[in-house]
């Protein structure tokens, strides 16, 4: 097990941010979070991608890490997504969700600009060395347009407060060298690979699948760390489809949102340039939580 970001291994649940009338709806953030912590979620992260950051304001960004933080109360650790192409962005987030008491800081690696891998490492260092606060990396490049490579990252674990790595590249012979060479703690960032990068050294996952059914990716990670491999496989066959679905049918947090609304759990509108999940997906995702049991 890994020695630096223990505290954020399990289960992190991705949060979505409900809009309604395009603004932030505030009581249905509260109750997403009230939630999360009735189901025993290990940590929750508002401001990620399926938070669905990059269409907020600052003002806004900055709100929704408030709340989040003062509705969790320390019942459930809170990883607020600070990230930001700008390096002084996110030194001002970190800043701001460090003041707000969060527990943690979920940095996307800077987007758009393709900096080279020494901009990626000057970039956290940066906001490692301004701020006193844990920093999780998040390398997906399928956003970002450019990967954090191995050798970066093992780098940036030299630092002291950087301690975990949401991996979301995919690649698995990536993630074998992150957990061999570095004492981060290693996260899926992929619903799909819970179970496979686990079983090369991961210790849990952050999650999007986990705002409907938390408890039950709980209960795969509970398995395998218990060494049940078997269950933890009957879990993983279970849940995948879903988690296909969910990620396959349309950009997260599309497919989420409206699996919320299906369910009657209805976190409100995405915002442009998301647009909500077309008629003919629907009815797939309507299929896909039948067959999970949930409809």
């Amino acid at each position: 097990m890994s020695t630096k970001g223990v505290k954020f291994a399990g289960v992190t649940v991705a949060l979505v941010t409900p809009f309604r009338n395009g603004a932030i709806d505030e009581a249905a953030l509260r109750k997403l979070v009230d939630w999360q912590v009735e189901q025993g979620t290990d940590c929750v992260s508002p401001m990620g991608t399926t938070g669905e950051s990059p269409t907020v304001t600052h003002d806004e960004h900055e709100r929704i890490i408030a709340i989040v933080c003062e509705q969790a109360a320390g019942r459930v650790k809170v990883v607020a997504g600070t990230g930001s192409n700008s390096t002084a962005e996110a030194v001002r987030l970190t800043k701001f969700a460090k003041s707000a008491g969060a527990d943690c800081a979920l940095m996307v690696a800077p987007y758009y600009n393709k900096p080279t891998q020494e901009g990626f490492y000057q970039h956290f260092r940066t906001v490692a060395e301004a701020v006193d606060l844990p920093i999780m990396l998040y390398n997906i490049p399928g956003r970002t347009a450019k990967n954090m490579e191995p050798e970066t990252i093992i780098r940036l674990a030299e630092l002291p407060t950087i301690v975990a790595i949401k991996e979301s590249t995919g690649l698995m012979d990536q993630a074998s060298q992150i957990a061999q060479a570095s004492n981060l703690t290693l996260l899926s960032g992929d619903d799909s690979l819970t179970l496979p990068l686990m079983s090369l050294g991961g210790e849990g996952i952050v999650s999007v699948v986990g705002n409907i059914v938390p408890k039950d990716v709980k209960a795969l990670v509970t398995a395998f760390n218990a060494g049940d491999l078997a269950a933890a496989r009957t879990w993983h066959r279970k849940l995948f489809p879903l988690c296909r679905d969910l990620l396959g049918l349309a950009t997260n947090p599309i497919p989420i949102k409206a699996a919320m609304r299906i369910l009657g759990r209805d976190a409100g509108e995405v915002r442009l340039p998301m647009t909500p999940l077309p008629a003919a997906d629907e009815q797939k995702l309507i299929a896909s939580l039948k067959n999970y049991g949930l409809l």
